[in-house]
């Protein structure tokens, strides 16, 4: 990597995934936003990479699509592009039309038992949903944070079309802080998951525990062949707390992870890898631990969601309040990350892609560390490039 990336910074909440930032911020209407100047302590912008995007990028709010959500944190994508969208405190699911915004409550996930960073997170898809109608939820019960999958009936009544949860996985830590959330299935049709060590640092390094990890496993929860351990989920450890997880146009995974209080992370994912929690934080260099190819200060980022779109990755913010853009040639940034809509809409929980050049954006005000404002929290609908 060059070495003028070293010094690329964001900043993210100082240890926890919320992070605590309540600052207030302008205008919540459409908009355009032109990129922030480089983050401090940077050393100038490597040179684009010819197979990489732009250096500089660009980011059109084209549309808030709905509002007034309540605690919003998993999205996920149907097939024809409606969304269903998780509430960390209500434990409700809601489809949101991708055409013109209609909101209906589709049911709730019993067992749910929401407190601090815990509650109805991550939302996933079946990939099979044209046959299987599977909705995957991660949640937080009285015990642990588990991984459930529900059949969506759309022939029920609103608010009744979720069937009862078919636990696929339990057993994951649980805290008032470091929940991970994050799942999504990846181009080989398994089923991931980013966790958090629950605030027990040891666990991370537990290749027995499933906290601090990012985990791989089957629609039916099982390891997976390849997987680095045969009878085991896990794929990669010494994780603090992943709550983003993409895959780029050649496959390769891609996480965030918040940092204590220096460094949050954007970590290429390989199998077997330790990415160094609780023993290093962001670009150590130390011998046995995997290295983030990117790191920002924490008061910067507190980074949740990311997607890829546009040849880079785009990092949701929360206490940085700002959408970060990696633009990468490969394995490897080819340009400085750059920040948009900065204090424009709040705390950034979640970027989903839209197609195309295409994201959603999901905001996060009302989740108890935000500053509400009317119309919170919503959705955005963003032309990035």
């Amino acid at each position: 990597m060059p070495a003028a990336l070293a010094a690329a910074v964001l900043v993210l909440a100082a240890g926890c995934s919320s992070g605590g930032d309540t600052s207030g911020r302008g205008s919540a209407g459409p908009s355009s936003s032109s990129p922030a100047a480089s983050p401090s302590g940077g050393s100038g912008s490597p040179s684009p990479s010819p197979s990489g995007p732009p250096a500089k990028g660009s980011v059109t709010v084209a549309a808030t699509l709905t509002g007034e959500l309540e605690s919003p944190w998993g999205v996920a994508a149907l097939p024809g592009g409606d969304l269903l969208v998780s509430s960390r405190d209500g434990g409700t699911i809601t489809r949101v039309s991708a055409d013109g915004g209609r909101k209906t409550e589709i049911g709730s996930v019993p067992g749910v038992a929401p407190a601090g960073e815990g509650g109805l997170l991550g939302l996933a898809i079946s990939p099979s949903f044209a046959s299987d109608q599977m909705v995957y939820a991660y949640f937080t019960t009285a015990s642990d944070n588990r991984i459930a999958r529900m059949l969506y009936d759309e022939s029920k009544p609103a608010g009744q079309q979720l069937g009862a949860p078919d636990t696929v996985l339990r057993g994951i830590p649980k805290g008032v802080t470091h929940n991970g959330g994050r799942i999504a299935f990846g181009p080989d049709k398994m089923l991931y998951a980013g966790t958090g060590e629950a605030g027990d640092t040891g666990l991370s390094q537990d290749k027995e525990s499933l906290g601090g990890k990012i985990l791989r496993m089957t629609p039916d929860g099982q390891p997976v062949h390849g997987n680095p351990d045969a009878d085991s989920v896990v794929y990669s450890y010494g994780h603090r707390n992943v709550q983003g997880l993409a895959w780029d146009a050649d496959k390769r995974l891609w996480a965030a992870e918040f940092g204590q209080n220096t460094w949050d992370e954007l970590n290429l994912i390989e199998p077997g890898r330790n990415y160094g929690w609780p023993e290093a934080e962001g670009k150590a260099g130390e011998a046995g631990f995997t290295d983030p190819v990117a790191q920002w200060r924490t008061e910067e980022a507190s980074p949740s969601g990311i997607a890829w779109a546009a040849g880079s990755i785009w990092m949701a913010g929360l206490r940085g309040e700002r959408l970060w853009r990696i633009p990468l040639a490969g394995a490897e940034p080819s340009a400085e990350p750059e920040a948009f809509l900065e204090e424009e809409y709040g705390r950034l929980r979640t970027v989903v892609p839209a197609g195309g050049d295409g994201l959603w954006l999901v905001t996060s005000e009302t989740d108890g560390r935000g500053t509400p404002g009317g119309g919170d929290d919503r959705i955005l609908r963003l032309e990035v490039r």
